[in-house]
C-alpha cells in the first residue's frame, strides 16, 4: 500500500446517545492520507459530536474509532498525539499574549519554541504574537486556534468551521493552506460553506439527524442524487418536510 493510500482513520458503527437522543447513529467511514473530507449537514446533524468523539473529548456510546490502526479507547494518548483539533469556538486564554498561549500549548505537548514559531508562520500570525488574545479580531483568534492545532505537525487534522470569521483574503489563504497540508495529512472539515466543501475537499460526507445520508466525491453524490450542483445535493439529502403555517 502506498503512503497516500494509508488508512489513518477508521470509524466503525459509531453511536452517541444523550439520554433518549441519538446524536450519532451507526456511523461508518474510513479516511486516508491525502483526504480532505467535508462534513456537511444542517445544525444539529451531529458534525461537532463526531469530531469531538474522534478527538477523544466525548466517549462513544457504541462503536469503535481507530487512529493509525489503534483503537482510541485502548490508546487514548497515542490518538491525541496524532490528532490536531480546532473545535468550533475554540477557547483561548484571553489574558495571555498569542506567543505565551502557543508556548503553553507547546509545553503541554512536550514541544519547544521552534514549533511555536513554525506554526505561527504557517498560520500567518507572526505580526500579532506579542498582542493579548483578547485584543484580536475574531478572524485572528480563529487563526491562533488553528496554529495550536498544528503545533505538533500531526498526521490528522480535525477543523470545525476553520474559516469562520475570516475575511475573504484570509479565507482564500486558509483554503489554499489546507489543500497544501493535505499532501501528508488526513484533514476532516466541518463546514456550512458549500463552496468551501466543493473547492477544497475531495470527499464529502452528508450528515442529517446523526446519520450518514451519503458519502463520496462530488461527482458520485451528484450521480446518486440525480442533481446538478452541491447545493441541490445538500437540499435533497437534508431538506425537512414543509410545515404549514
Amino acid at each position: 500500500m502506498k503512503k497516500s493510500e494509508k488508512i489513518t482513520l477508521n470509524i466503525q458503527n459509531l453511536c452517541k446517545d444523550y439520554d433518549n437522543i441519538r446524536a450519532s447513529d451507526n456511523l461508518n467511514f474510513t479516511a486516508k492520507t491525502g483526504d480532505i473530507i467535508a462534513l456537511l449537514g444542517p445544525n444539529g446533524a451531529g458534525k461537532s459530536t463526531l469530531m469531538n468523539m474522534i478527538a477523544g473529548y466525548l466517549a462513544p456510546t457504541a462503536g469503535k474509532i481507530e487512529v493509525l490502526g489503534k483503537d482510541i479507547a485502548a490508546f487514548p494518548i497515542f490518538a491525541k498525539e496524532n490528532i490536531g483539533f480546532l473545535p468550533e469556538g475554540a477557547p483561548l486564554y484571553a489574558d495571555l499574549t498569542v506567543k505565551r498561549f502557543l508556548l503553553y500549548m507547546a509545553e503541554l505537548r512536550g514541544l519547544n519554541k521552534d514549533a511555536v514559531q513554525k506554526a505561527a508562520e504557517i498560520a500567518n500570525i507572526t505580526e500579532v504574537l506579542k498582542q493579548k488574545v483578547e485584543t484580536l479580531s475574531k478572524g485572528y483568534q480563529r487563526r491562533v486556534g488553528f496554529a495550536q492545532s498544528i503545533l505538533s505537525n500531526p498526521p490528522i487534522l480535525l477543523l470545525d468551521e476553520p474559516t469562520d470569521g475570516l475575511d475573504p483574503n484570509q479565507k482564500d489563504y486558509m483554503r489554499k493552506l489546507i489543500k497544501q497540508m493535505s499532501k501528508d495529512k488526513t484533514i476532516v472539515i466541518s463546514t456550512h460553506l458549500l463552496d468551501e466543501a466543493e473547492s477544497v475537499c475531495n470527499r464529502i460526507i452528508v450528515l442529517d439527524k446523526g446519520k450518514i445520508k451519503a458519502q463520496g466525491d462530488l461527482p458520485t453524490l451528484l450521480k446518486q442524487t440525480k442533481t446538478k450542483n452541491i447545493a441541490d445535493v445538500f437540499r435533497k439529502l437534508t431538506e425537512k418536510e414543509n410545515c404549514n403555517a
